[in-house]
C-alpha cells in the first residue's frame, strides 16, 4: 500500500484550509456560540464521558443490500466541471429504517484508486456540511467560480493521494435527512458516531473493493469529537465480531475540539498574544469563566469585549479580508491556487441549490422546498450531548496501535495552535522527537513533535514566501532531513496536473507517515 505521507496533508490542508474556505465564518459562528452554550450553568447539553450506544449493532439488520447502488450513484459529470481522470459517486445510505435517517455522501476516488488507502472527511459545526466546507472549499478536487455556474480544478485536492469519502453527519446536514422531524431535536454526539458506523458498514457492502483497505478518518474543528468517536466505535464492534469489519489505521483531526476547558482557555491566550483583545480582558476570562472562580456578569462581560474586538475578522485565518461584494458574475472569475476568495461561500451556495447540481449529485431526493443550508440551526440548537473532553478516546486510539495526527493552523482562531498545545499537555504523553521545523522550499514550514505511542503533532506556518509556492502542484509530499533534523520537502515540477514530489533523504518522515 502506498504511503499516505504526513507532509502531503500538512502542505495541502495549509494551501486547502487557509487559502480556501470562506464557508467556514458560519461554521465557527457555530462552534463559538456552541462552546458558550456548554458552559452554561444547567446547560441542556450533556457533558459526560463519550460512551458507546447501549446496543451493540446486530450487523444481519442495520446492513441493508446494497446490489446496484454503486451504479446507480456513478455521477458522470458534475454541471460546469472541467475534465477528470477520476470517478466520482454522490447518493444515499439508509442508517436507520425505520425513523427514515439517511446519509448522503460524495465520493472523489484517485486516479490510482486500487494502490491508495480510503479517507473518510467529516467537517463539524456541530451540524455544518462536510460537501460544502471539505469537497467545495479544502480538499475536495474542485473549487465553485464566481459564477456559480461553473468549476475549476483544486490542485491541491487530497484525491491526488487517497480515496476521500466525504459525508454530511448527521442526518439533517446538508442533504442529509430524516424522516422522523423529532430527530433533529434529539441528536448530539452519541447518535452521531452510532449513525457513522451504521453508515460506514453499508457503504462498504455498496463498494465492497474498500473493504479490506487501509481506512483513515479525518476531519477538522468540532469534527475532533466526531472522528475520535467513530475510531471508538470502530474499535468496539472489531472487537464485538472478533473480525476486522473496517481496517482503522490513522487519524486525523485539525484544529479540533479536543478537551473544551483547555480549548476554550487557549483561544482567549491566543487572542491576547496576537494583539486582538487586551490583557485585562484575558486576564478576566481566565479568573471569571473558570469553574473554581466563576462569576456570570464578569465573564459574560469579558466575553462580551472579546466578541466585540474580533467579529469583524475573518476568525479561520485572523490575516484575511472578509466578503464585500458577494454578488455572482456574468463571467467566472477563476483566482489563482493560492489566492484566497472571502466570497466563496455565496458562490458554493447558489451551485448547491441549483436543480441540476442537485440531480447530478443524486442529492435532495426528497425535494425540499427550502433552500440547501451549509449550517443546520435546529441541530445546533438542540444538540443533546458533548463530552468535555475526548482525549480518553485519543488514548484509546493510541492503545489499540491507530495512529493520531493533530494539526494545527496557526493563523486560525477558532480552535487556535494555543488550545491544541493545552489539550495535548492535559494527555500526559511522553516526547519522542522533541519540537522542531519542517520546510519547503528552504522555508520553515511548520512545527512538529511526536509522541511515544504514535500520537504526531505538527503546525502549519503562516502563508510566507507564496510566490515560491504559485508554480507549484502537489500529488504527493514526502520528506526527509538535513544535518540539522529539520524535515525538508521537496516539490520538483509544475503544471496543471502536478509536479513530481521525492524525497529528499529517508530519515524521520518515513516514521511519521501513515503506511
Amino acid at each position: 500500500m502506498a504511503k499516505f505521507s504526513l507532509f502531503f496533508v500538512l502542505f495541502t490542508l495549509f494551501l486547502s484550509h487557509f487559502v480556501g474556505s470562506s464557508l467556514g465564518k458560519k461554521q465557527s459562528d457555530v462552534l463559538g456560540k456552541f462552546y458558550k452554550a456548554k458552559k452554561i450553568k444547567n446547560s441542556a447539553i450533556g457533558k459526560s464521558y463519550f460512551k458507546t450506544a447501549p446496543e451493540n449493532l446486530e450487523l444481519e439488520k442495520v446492513i441493508l443490500p446494497q446490489e446496484g447502488l454503486k451504479e446507480k450513484d456513478w455521477i458522470k459529470n458534475l454541471p460546469g466541471q472541467p475534465p477528470v481522470k477520476f470517478q466520482q459517486y454522490g447518493g444515499y445510505v439508509t442508517v436507520n429504517a425505520s425513523a427514515g435517517r439517511a446519509l448522503y455522501y460524495y465520493f472523489t476516488e484517485a486516479e490510482n484508486s486500487e494502490s491508495l488507502p480510503l479517507l473518510l472527511w467529516l467537517n463539524g459545526g456541530p451540524g455544518c456540511s462536510s460537501i460544502a466546507y471539505g469537497a467545495m472549499e479544502e480538499l475536495g478536487p474542485f473549487r465553485v467560480n464566481s459564477d456559480g455556474k461553473t468549476l475549476h480544478r483544486n490542485q491541491y485536492a487530497w484525491n491526488h493521494v487517497a480515496n476521500v469519502l466525504f459525508l454530511e453527519s448527521p442526518a439533517g446536514v446538508g442533504f442529509s435527512y430524516t424522516n422522523t422531524s423529532s430527530d433533529l431535536k434529539t441528536t448530539g454526539d452519541t447518535r452521531t458516531a452510532n449513525d457513522n458506523i451504521v453508515f460506514l458498514l453499508n457503504w462498504l457492502e455498496r463498494f465492497p473493493e474498500y473493504k479490506n483497505r487501509d481506512f483513515y478518518i479525518s476531519g477538522e474543528s468540532y469534527a475532533g469529537h466526531y472522528v475520535p468517536q467513530l475510531a471508538h466505535e470502530i474499535l468496539h464492534h472489531n472487537k464485538l465480531a472478533n473480525r476486522t469489519l473496517i481496517n482503522l489505521k490513522g487519524i486525523i483531526i485539525g484544529n479540533a475540539v479536543i478537551n473544551d476547558d483547555t480549548d476554550l482557555i487557549g483561544v482567549y491566550e491566543y487572542f491576547a498574544s496576537h494583539a486582538l483583545i487586551s490583557d485585562e480582558t484575558y486576564l478576566d476570562i481566565k479568573k471569571y469563566c473558570s469553574n473554581d472562580d466563576y462569576n456570570k456578569s464578569k465573564c459574560d462581560g469579558a466575553y462580551a469585549i472579546a466578541d466585540n474586538n474580533t467579529n469583524n475578522l475573518y476568525i479561520y485565518n485572523i490575516y484575511f479580508p472578509l466578503c464585500h461584494d458577494g454578488n455572482l458574475t456574468k463571467y467566472p472569475k477563476i483566482p489563482s491556487p493560492l489566492q484566497f476568495e472571502p466570497c466563496s461561500d455565496n458562490y458554493v451556495y447558489a451551485y448547491l441549490n441549483r436543480r441540476d447540481v442537485q440531480d447530478a449529485l443524486h442529492a435532495n431526493v426528497t425535494n425540499i422546498k427550502y433552500d440547501w443550508v451549509a449550517c443546520s440551526d435546529p441541530l445546533f440548537y438542540n444538540w443533546k450531548d458533548s463530552p468535555v473532553t475526548i482525549i480518553p478516546l485519543l488514548q484509546e486510539s493510541l492503545a489499540n496501535g491507530v495512529r493520531v495526527w493533530i494539526f494545527s493552523g496557526d493563523t486560525d482562531g477558532r480552535v487556535p495552535v494555543t488550545s491544541s498545545k493545552k489539550s495535548i499537555k492535559a494527555m500526559n504523553l511522553t516526547v519522542d522527537k522533541p519540537w522542531h521545523s519542517w520546510l519547503y522550499g528552504g522555508e520553515v514550514g511548520g512545527y512538529v513533535e511526536t509522541y511515544k505511542g504514535g500520537l504526531t503533532f505538527a503546525t502549519t506556518w503562516g502563508l510566507t514566501d507564496l510566490e515560491d509556492l504559485l508554480a507549484s502542484t502537489v500529488k504527493e509530499i514526502e520528506g526527509g532531513a538535513d544535518q540539522t533534523g529539520n524535515e525538508i520537502v521537496k516539490v520538483d515540477g509544475a503544471g496543471s496536473e502536478g509536479g513530481a514530489v521525492e524525497r529528499s533523504t529517508p530519515h524521520e518522515l518515513g516514521e511519521e507517515s501513515i503506511a
